[in-house]
């Protein structure tokens, strides 16, 4: 193995998965958004030829056969426990033992991120330690690495607006050299699915458009 991307990725399942959306659209309509948004953006990333093997880390644990069904062929790999950062430090430490020489991560919340990004984020470790894609949201919907740095996911505040910060600042702690892509939206609450349903009104299954359609015009 060349190069290797990591994609994080939970059993579609109401009231597992975003359940920020859940709360405002129901569990059983943010389950089926969930799918949705992760199918697509695991279409664009899909490599072609030889530029990188795709390693899918899932959750929870006990949901192979659920995943293995959903997307069929795909090396599948549990995500194991901790916090989010412990969890990418092992991904990346997996992925390594594999015989990558370069891995990029990422989660699929971003329909929109796509396979040149991730060349591009793979190439960036040429002449960086870490390549991270910024999320508007104040996180990142990508992160890059040249060799396992599990030091760079320690003292992080998770699932908070300053996720990118403290990983900048750990990286300059740790002396390491970084590069930024070019940020992109998530989609995490109904006010994203607003601000961007021009965009999701494209991919999303007829019948997901015509029931989340009222709620979003009602905003």
């Amino acid at each position: 193995m060349t190069d290797a991307l990591a994609v994080f990725v939970k059993e579609p399942r109401p009231g597992a998965v975003k359940t920020r959306l859940a709360a405002a659209i129901g569990p059983e309509r943010a389950a089926a958004l969930y799918r949705a948004l992760a199918e697509a953006e695991i279409a664009a990333t899909a490599p072609r030829a030889d530029d990188y093997e795709r390693l899918f880390f899932f959750a929870p644990a006990g949901a192979e056969a659920a995943l293995r069904a959903w997307l069929g062929p795909s090396t599948l790999i549990p995500q194991g426990e901790g916090t989010l950062g412990a969890r990418m430090a092992v991904a990346f430490a997996e992925a390594f033992a594999r015989g990558a020489r370069r891995v990029a991560l990422i989660g699929t919340d971003v329909p929109w991120l796509g396979r040149g990004t991730v060349l591009e984020s793979l190439r960036q470790l040429d002449a960086h330690d870490v390549v991270l894609g910024p999320a508007e949201d104040g996180g990142y919907y990508l992160i890059a690495l040249s060799r396992p740095l599990p030091a760079l996911f320690e003292e992080i505040a998770w699932s908070t607006p300053t996720v990118l910060v403290d990983t900048l600042a750990r990286a300059a702690a740790l002396g390491l050299r970084v590069h930024r892509l070019a940020s992109m939206p998530d989609v995490d609450t109904l006010d994203d699915v607003r601000r961007h349903w021009h965009r999701l009104g494209r991919i999303l299954p007829a019948p997901l458009r015509a029931a989340l359609g009222p709620i979003v015009e009602d905003g």
